[in-house]
């Protein structure tokens, strides 16, 4: 199926703030970045899970027209550590290749792998993890960049903690899920949520929506994961957006364009990027 193109009257600009673009086959991937500009998507902040998906991201970004793919490069937390080497390496590739990056991510904490192995009967130590994400929270405010995070749940504290701790308060909480104590701490800190196309038909995330103050909500797919609802079967998009924007326009009570300015002006002043 298609990408949704929008009508003219419709045409306010969007973007993607968290996308997988190394993830999709070559063709797919192909078919979307060309289909960008009709459908209205003026930038897309393509996050990394490893050194090798870095060097693909940054590659993708000089390949594509400039400023339509921002780089976020880090070590996504659901998977094994990286050995010491891996992780030496990575942390100079970054620091090497800073001018080229709007964020720091996706980096965080293994939540569901942490439950898998524990339903296995399985012990999970979670130090490594929590000090490989410090060192990321520490480079974020070395390079005064913003951070891009998978933090859910409990795991959002924790989190949390360390950005006080080392005074990074432009943090990016991904697909966020948790409780609303926990939300208000990260109004408190200045934080960021972003929902995805899932707030069409999750009533948890429309309760989040409902919940984040307008000013720091931004949108995402997290392409190429797939979704239900009036999207089960299609390849993730990133114009899948619009009708993200347009339930989060219904629940805060405003008009679809209106919502959608407000978001995509919340996502440029976020990650530096001038709006158009």
């Amino acid at each position: 199926m298609p990408p949704f193109k929008p009508s003219h009257a419709s045409m306010y600009p969007v973007m993607d703030t968290h996308i997988h673009l190394d993830a999709y086959g070559a063709e797919d991937r192909e078919a979307l970045l060309s289909s960008l500009a009709e459908c209205g998507v003026q930038a897309l902040v393509a996050v990394s899970m490893g050194l090798a998906s870095c060097a693909e991201v940054l590659r993708l970004s000089r390949q594509a027209p400039p400023g339509r793919i921002r780089c976020a490069f880090g070590y996504h937390p659901e998977q094994p550590l990286p050995d010491a080497a891996e992780e030496e390496a990575l942390f100079a590739w970054i620091r090497a290749n800073q001018g080229a990056m709007a964020a720091v991510g996706e980096v965080g904490l293994p939540y569901y792998l942490r439950q898998a192995a524990e339903a296995r009967g399985e012990a999970f130590p979670l130090d490594g993890y929590v000090q490989l994400l410090a060192r990321f929270v520490r480079l974020a405010a070395e390079l005064g960049k913003p951070i891009v995070l998978h933090a859910v749940y409990e795991d959002a504290d924790i989190a949390l903690d360390l950005l006080e701790r080392h005074g990074v308060h432009r943090a990016h909480f991904h697909w966020f899920k948790g409780s609303g104590d926990t939300l208000r701490r990260m109004e408190r800190l200045g934080c960021h949520v972003s929902l995805t196309p899932d707030v069409v038909y999750k009533e948890k995330t429309q309760a989040v929506a409902a919940a984040v103050p307008l000013d720091r909500l931004m949108v995402e797919t997290d392409g190429p994961w797939p979704f239900e609802g009036p999207f089960a079967g299609r390849t993730t998009h990133p114009s899948m957006i619009r009708q993200a924007v347009r339930k989060i326009a219904e629940i805060k009570g405003l008009r679809e364009e209106e919502a959608g300015r407000i978001l995509y002006a919340n996502s440029c002043r976020f990650y530096g990027i001038p709006a158009v």
